[in-house]
């Protein structure tokens, strides 16, 4: 395995379940997200091994490349996004804990997941990439072409919005 490559099967081994979430949340389909990451990872691949560093911040790529396809994909699939609660539970929640904190932790991630789904584009994005893949600021604004303070504004609405609909 050549240096290049090494480095990629590290950012891959770093990345990939994030990605996947990421995209899953999206897509709401584990089919639909398994292919869209794989593309991600593949798309960013060719790039990579062409000019490495031509990629200064490889998460970020990786995220710009997954929302691209998940837009791409919504444009010619014209789905309507929703996640089941099942699907949720089987990537977010613990296998350890028991049967009846699943129940609980499955029927609040149903009202997370359709308060999530009611917030434009935007705001999904940066509370999914902030809170759940805990991304720095730096990061979300970069992906969000914004500036961090706008980002910073950006997150705190999302979040009013969020807790809005949850109440």
């Amino acid at each position: 395995m050549d240096k290049h490559q090494e480095n990629f099967s590290r950012i891959y081994d770093d990345c990939v379940e994030k990605i996947y979430r990421y995209v899953f949340l999206r897509v709401s389909s584990k089919e639909t997200a398994q292919d869209l990451t794989s593309e991600t990872f593949a798309k960013t691949w060719e790039r990579f091994k062409k000019n490495p560093d031509d990629i200064a911040n490889p998460r970020a790529f990786l995220y710009k490349t997954a929302k691209n396809l998940v837009i791409d994909h919504y444009r010619t699939k014209a789905k309507i996004q929703t996640v089941s609660p099942e699907l949720v539970q089987d990537i977010l929640v613990d296998p350890k804990i028991n049967f009846e904190q699943k129940a609980v932790l499955a029927s609040d991630m149903e009202g997370v997941r359709k308060a999530l789904a009611g917030l434009n584009e935007d705001y999904q994005n940066a509370i999914i990439w902030h809170y759940l893949d805990d991304l720095p600021i730096k990061d979300v604004s970069h992906l969000l072409d914004r500036s961090e303070e706008a980002t910073r504004v950006l997150l705190h609405r999302a979040m009013k919005e969020l807790r809005t609909r949850l109440a």
